[in-house]
């Protein structure tokens, strides 16, 4: 704010803006809730919002904080289209790793289109088509622009949408320690970013997912309707619970108790499994059975971005269950459905309920028993077998034994079965061990805001973006990728800043600093109010006023709480005295004399822009 700047002065009597008493019946959290009900947003389509003149003027000001501190680090902006060649998403493979999620089209030619969920290929084909030597880099470029996903499930408004607006930046080095150093800049840049913007963030280890590269981190904003779940430990370890890597105990020494089928009919769940084997099978010193001595198997459809399908099994311990997004992570960019009753009925050797590790994977010496010897010594599958990184040489289970009404008890991992290999895919919990030691792990929940990749060489590669180094030779560029979800942190805003009535905008990104009420019938209070509006215009405060002559106080009170300026400035039956109330949106009135209003007004917005 500076007093050589006229403020911009809104006029409720002519605002495009109707505010709405009730909660949208669509809405699901309280950000997309108060949005519309302020009128910043009007919902088109699932997923698809339009943007109204309060709105805008957030999702501006959220714009311009981002564009400074991206051109402070040295970002230049560009600006592609959205409607993109299928070409180039060829050429790095995308066109078919994004799956559904890509809207695609064709022209009336028959040619193939996207609508772009991210521009890394764009970017990368720019700076070959114009760079050709080292002398040309580093090189930061970025855009603010309109994105799009074609979401399954858009939900929460703003938060998962199906067309958004996005930050991506992207820098260019000759070599890893230049990207170590454009990263790292990026990464405070961020920082910079969200402070000014008044959001509580948490950096954490994410992974890369379609994105592909090496290094990876997200910025979430705590929040209890978060999508993503994430870690932290009091010793500093953050991360994505997709992220998560579970410390591996030792191996254990085989014991020589050999492993034996029992009967255990009606026992398809963990839950039954538990209380038959203490029923039939109590343990010595009274120790009781529970699901985390039991190894239980999950089956799942993987379906490749070619269209091609295969089974995968995957053993965890029955005390755990299987995290969808950390699993969806794993198999990236396959995605995993549960598998179905065909097929089931097409691999009858997959007893549904008994399913153990004797007929999938590379197995060791079968069990000596009735389940274990239908699936012979010999057999080899062509399914998949993946277990919990818990499930080491030497430790000992019950699982089932693939035959209906049969479980193995005492079957040992590295003598009685192997697998191919293990998968972070069960859930993570409180109070689990941090990956570096740093204590037990506490979870939250937050809202992705950012989001930040170290590509190397992947589209630089695919798209033979290379340079000529200090001695002549051609040189593969490597690149990191930087985004923001512009929307999305509108929406974190608003989650971050509300109470029952309304909205609480940060100063710096809020639609105007002051909203300035006029109650009352005699004209002196509207002459009062209008001359307070032009004062603060003049010295470069930004005003909302409601001028509507024929609206109920109350009325006028509550679309100021809910549309959530900083402050409120009341102009109503105090003025007979003299007097006018400035309050903050959130916090104690004060009352003060009509000639200093103005200037207490203006020092207060400069301590909140401060």
């Amino acid at each position: 704010m500076s007093c050589q700047t006229r403020g911009d002065l809104l006029r409720l009597s002519q605002l495009f803006l109707r505010t709405l008493r009730e909660d949208p019946v669509e809405a699901e959290v309280a950000s997309h809730k108060l949005l519309m009900r302020a009128g910043y947003i009007r919902r088109a389509a699932p997923g698809i919002y339009s943007w109204l003149p309060l709105g805008l003027r957030v999702l501006r000001k959220i714009e311009r904080i981002v564009r400074e501190e991206m051109e402070a680090a040295g970002g230049q902006e560009v600006h592609f289209p959205a409607l993109l060649p299928k070409e180039p998403y060829e050429a790095t493979g995308r066109w078919g790793e994004y799956g559904p999620g890509l809207f695609r089209l064709q022209d009336r030619r028959g040619s193939d289109y996207l609508l772009a969920p991210t521009h890394e290929e764009m970017f990368t084909l720019l700076v070959k088509d114009l760079y050709s030597s080292y002398k040309d880099l580093p090189l930061t470029l970025f855009q603010i622009q309109t994105k799009y996903r074609d979401e399954a499930r858009p939900r929460a408004g703003l938060i998962r949408g199906r067309e958004f607006v996005m930050k991506d930046s992207y820098t260019f080095d000759v070599d890893d320690a230049g990207l170590d150093a454009s990263y790292q800049n990026q990464r405070d840049a961020y920082e910079r970013i969200f402070t000014r913007l008044g959001l509580e963030y948490v950096i954490c280890a994410a992974v890369a997912g379609a994105m592909g590269g090496s290094r990876s981190e997200e910025f979430l904003s705590p929040s209890p309707i978060g999508e993503d779940t994430f870690v932290r430990s009091a010793g500093g370890y953050a991360a994505n619970a997709e992220a998560v890597t579970t410390p591996v105990p030792p191996a254990i020494a085989y014991d020589d108790v050999p492993a034996r089928v029992v009967p255990t009919p009606n026992s398809e769940t963990i839950e039954a499994l538990v209380a038959c084997l203490e029923e039939t099978l109590p343990r010595a010193q009274g120790a009781a059975w529970t699901a985390a001595d039991t190894l239980k198997h999950v089956v799942f459809t993987l379906t490749e971005p070619t269209g091609e399908k295969s089974l995968l099994v995957v053993g965890l311990p029955g005390d755990r269950e299987i995290d969808e997004k950390r699993l969806e992570a794993a198999v990236a960019p396959a995605t995993a459905t549960p598998a179905t009753e065909e097929d089931f009925k097409a691999n009858p050797q997959l007893v549904r309920g008994y399913l153990g590790p004797g007929v999938i994977g590379p197995q060791g010496p079968q069990v000596a028993a009735s389940g274990a010897e239908q699936a012979g010594a010999e057999t080899t599958s062509v399914i998949r077998y993946l277990v919990d990184p818990r499930v080491v040489d030497g430790t000992s289970w019950v699982t089932g034994a693939n035959a209906p009404g049969e479980h193995v008890v005492g079957l040992v991992m590295g003598r009685d079965f192997r697998a191919d290999g293990t998968i972070e895919a069960a859930e993570v919990r409180q109070g689990d061990p941090a990956p570096d030691g740093s204590g037990p792990l506490e979870l939250a929940r937050g809202i992705e805001i950012g989001h930040i990749f170290q590509l190397g060489r992947k589209y630089a590669d695919a798209l033979e973006l290379k340079v000529l180094d200090q001695n002549g030779k051609a040189v593969v560029v490597t690149m990191g990728s930087y985004g923001i979800g512009v929307t999305r942190v509108l929406a974190a805003l608003a989650e971050a800043n509300h109470d029952d009535r309304g909205l609480a905008w940060p100063a710096q990104v809020a639609p105007a600093h002051v909203h300035i009420v006029a109650t009352g019938k005699g004209a002196e209070v509207f002459e009062a109010a209008a001359t307070l509006a032009e004062e603060l215009v003049a010295a470069g405060v930004e005003v909302i006023y409601d001028d509507r002559a024929k609206v109920s106080p109350g009325v006028k009170f509550a679309d100021a709480e809910l549309l959530g300026v900083p402050l409120l400035l009341v102009v109503g039956r105090g003025l007979a005295d003299g007097v006018v109330e400035l309050r903050p949106r959130a916090g104690e009135a004060s009352t003060l004399p009509v000639a200093e209003a103005a200037a207490a007004a203006i020092k207060a917005v400069e301590e909140l822009l401060a």
